[in-house]
């Protein structure tokens, strides 16, 4: 520390002053505070932003109470007051926020190994196992966390925040020869999923879909039941196609690399812990918060049909090899993901999972 910084900081201490430096707040005889953006395009109606909020912070903040030697002071921004959905990653990266909660479905271009269960549907619709043996993957894997560095970004857990994906639909589907002709919105790699179905995949985001559905842009949705009552889209489509797609880890959170970094290794300790209670308590909402949607979808006068196992097994087996391809396109850029997929199928074979198709066995 300099002469002049020394007195400075003397003389404050003295005067009982708070002498705030490069974010960080230190006042006599009190915690050290640490000023920390958390950010996300979606807004607090979204449930894992909630869970940010009501759950993940309080119990960082409670873990750093325990020595009192830290504490955050929380600059939450959420619903596009700095960034837009699709923006999350990229803010984190330039520093617009110091942690998030990336939605990586987005950019599966740069972080590929984050897709593992979008190639691989029909496989399990319990997000609790799935967050957790992604994370495992993780573990073994050091690509995984190699994908979130390149983009300036401290890799902290992931996400499975949605029970299994469902179809939504303006018209009332009860086949898959309904679908026929219908354009279906949906993003990142399980557009792919409707291949072969008769329908469309029109790419879009969760934004964006009521207004679609209510111009005719879409007529229908893939998407999870807690967005589309929490978004009142059971306006615009009343109906539901109970298909169990599978569950998906579409969330990564994320800090920046140059905050994570100055953060004291009890601070990183604390938050490091807290993301994994934060992982599980998503996905138990997730499966919670379905149950009570599926009720409030009929309750809003919602149509639930459900596909007979029959015709998600044929679902299931006209796809592309999504996964094999995913691999593949990992392998030739050094990535082991062969290994990875089967592993992962593996780990969903060793829980005895509802498999409808061995993917890495094709």
């Amino acid at each position: 520390m300099g002469i002049i910084k020394q007195i400075l900081t003397k003389g404050a201490f003295a005067a009982g002053v708070t002498v705030v430096a490069l974010g960080v707040t230190t006042s006599v005889n009190s915690a050290q505070v640490i000023n920390l953006t958390a950010i996300d395009g979606y807004s607090p109606k979204s449930m894992w932003v909630k869970e940010f909020i009501n759950f993940y912070i309080p119990l960082i903040d409670k873990g750093l109470a325990k020595t009192g030697n830290y504490k955050i002071k929380w600059n939450q921004a959420w619903g596009g007051q700095i960034v837009k959905p699709k923006g999350v990653m990229g803010a984190l990266q330039k520093g617009l926020g110091d942690i998030g909660v990336v939605t990586t479905v987005f950019h599966s271009d740069k972080v590929p190994l984050q897709m593992v269960a979008y190639a691989t549907p029909f496989v399990t619709n319990d997000p609790v196992l799935l967050s957790r043996t992604v994370d495992g993957l993780v573990k073994k894997y050091p690509q995984f966390r190699a994908a979130f560095t390149k983009f300036n970004q401290h890799y902290l857990t992931n996400g499975a925040v949605l029970a299994t994906y469902n179809i939504f639909t303006k018209k009332e589907v009860k086949s898959m020869g309904d679908m026929k002709g219908v354009k279906i919105g949906t993003a990142g790699l399980n557009a792919l999923w409707l291949k072969n179905t008769g329908s469309v995949a029109v790419k879009g985001s969760l934004v964006k879909y009521h207004n679609w559905l209510g111009r005719g842009v879409v007529g229908g949705i893939m998407l999870w039941t807690e967005s589309v009552v929490n978004r009142k889209m059971y306006e615009v489509a009343p109906f539901m196609l109970k298909s169990d797609l599978g569950t998906a880890n579409s969330k990564a959170i994320t800090m920046n690399a140059k905050s994570w970094a100055k953060l004291p290794g009890e601070v990183k300790k604390v938050i490091s812990v807290a993301s994994i209670a934060y992982r599980d308590q998503m996905s138990r909402a997730a499966v919670k918060v379905a149950k009570i949607k599926r009720k409030q979808f009929t309750e809003k006068g919602g149509t639930i049909n459900v596909l007979s196992q029959a015709e998600r097994v044929k679902w299931a087996k006209i796809m592309p090899n999504t996964a094999t391809a995913w691999a593949g396109r990992l392998e030739k850029k050094g990535i082991p993901g062969k290994a990875i997929l089967t592993d992962y199928m593996n780990s969903m074979r060793a829980a005895n999972q509802p498999i409808l198709r061995q993917w890495d066995k094709e």
